[in-house]
């Protein structure tokens, strides 16, 4: 009788240790990891002996951790003798059958174990790739739910890999890769393999699709939503609640502008952003790779907080010119003029983009009467009341005639 052939125990250890490692390095859950294990080799050894359009159970694929215990089978109908209609693929003979199962009758359906040394290459190498397409989607299934709550959040990440050509970054968040593009790096920072930097994650995809092969975490450093975070980590009254940021405007790798204000009378809101010794606020411009940030307070006065938005010019005025279009002119000391514009106009945008107002910056010599009228618009809400006067106005007019007409009948 020939011997069973029996996988060394030492291999069968490495394999299951390999596996556990790999499952605890990607955080994945083992059920999951094994699952997708079966379900690549039953793809493939169904794929090489031809059985696609099989029941799924022709294939098995029994996998235990604990016991370190793998092996393959394939179920196949026991037959009397061989024929010119034998498919060795799903059918076995009488005699052969009963080497595994003695009570084995024609007519039964029995697993045949299948040797894994005996795999043909082209089947080992179809269920490695098909394994390793699993490790994929579950690392991004694995990432879509994990990260799925830390939308719009500033996270830790390391670089582990830089492309010379593209300038592309591989890193690591949480034990799983992502591509942080070129164009979503902050202009002129150069980054090396084991830099810890803070990314903003703009999205996770809601759907996760088996295969997919577009990234789920869409992550950048240039977004404005980075400079809130990046407040909320080194300012305690901002992530209490304390201080509130209620705008914020950013030309990255330039410039930022961010717009507080303190919901406690005793806490002074741009003091506490910019912290002892600009400790705080130093922090912020590190970490964005010498991004300058201003902060001001903000107002619910328009024409103040375009004040505090044009800092650190000096502002002597400023006229709303239209309401309705939110368009202003601010008016600055001659000596100011270029400073409130900015370099390439950068001050002025970023003033716009933080309190939503065009703003028109003029000096102070030539300002004309036209750069301080104001359209006013009728208000919509006084109108009714209006009607009515005057609905009551026409209504005393023939009253008072009748009274007049009375009395000179009288």
């Amino acid at each position: 009788m020939a011997k069973k052939k029996v996988q060394p125990k030492d291999d069968m250890m490495d394999f299951f240790t390999a596996l556990t490692e790999y499952a605890q390095e990607k955080g994945i859950d083992r059920d999951v990891f094994v699952t997708k294990i079966k379900s690549a080799i039953e793809k493939s050894l169904k794929t090489n002996m031809h059985l696609e359009d099989k029941d799924s159970e022709v294939v098995f694929v029994n996998i235990d951790f604990d016991r370190h215990i793998f092996n393959v089978s394939v179920l196949k109908e026991v037959i009397e003798v061989v024929d010119t209609l034998y498919e060795p693929e799903i059918e076995i003979v009488l005699e052969d059958a009963r080497k595994i199962d003695p009570n084995a009758q024609v007519g039964d359906h029995i697993r045949v174990p299948v040797d894994t040394h005996e795999f043909k290459r082209i089947a080992a190498k179809n269920a490695k790739d098909l394994i390793k397409q699993g490790f994929r989607d579950v690392e991004r299934q694995q990432l879509s739910e994990m990260w799925g709550e830390y939308e719009n959040e500033a996270v830790s990440a390391v670089v582990t890999k830089i492309e010379p050509k593209t300038g592309h970054a591989t890193i690591e968040v949480n034990h799983n890769e992502v591509l942080l593009m070129r164009q979503d790096q902050i202009p002129g920072e150069v980054l090396h393999v084991g830099d810890v930097i803070k990314v903003y994650i703009t999205g996770v995809s809601k759907e996760y699709k088996e295969g997919a092969k577009r990234q789920s975490l869409r992550i950048t450093r240039t977004d404005k939503g980075l400079i809130k975070r990046l407040f909320e980590l080194e300012c305690p009254e901002i992530y209490d609640g304390t201080v509130e940021i209620k705008s914020t405007s950013r030309a990255p790798g330039s410039r930022s502008k961010i717009a507080v204000i303190s919901n406690d009378p005793n806490v002074d809101a741009v003091g506490a952003c910019i912290g002892t010794q600009k400790s705080r606020i130093n922090a912020v411009t590190k970490e964005l790779k010498g991004e300058k940030v201003d902060v001001v307070l903000y107002s619910d006065d328009p024409e103040e907080f375009i004040k505090q938005a044009l800092k650190p010019a000096e502002v002597l005025r400023v006229v709303i010119n239209d309401p309705h279009v939110r368009a202003c002119k601010a008016i600055v000391p001659d000596n100011q003029l270029s400073l409130a514009i900015g370099n390439k106009g950068q001050n002025a945008l970023l003033a716009a983009k933080l309190t939503g107002f065009k703003i028109d910056i003029k000096a102070e010599s030539k300002v004309t009467p036209e750069d301080l009228e104001v359209i006013e618009y009728p208000e919509e809400e006084e109108q009714p009341e209006a009607a009515e006067n005057t609905a009551a106005e026409q209504a005393e007019v023939p009253a008072a005639a009748a009274e007049e007409t009375a009395g000179t009948e009288e």
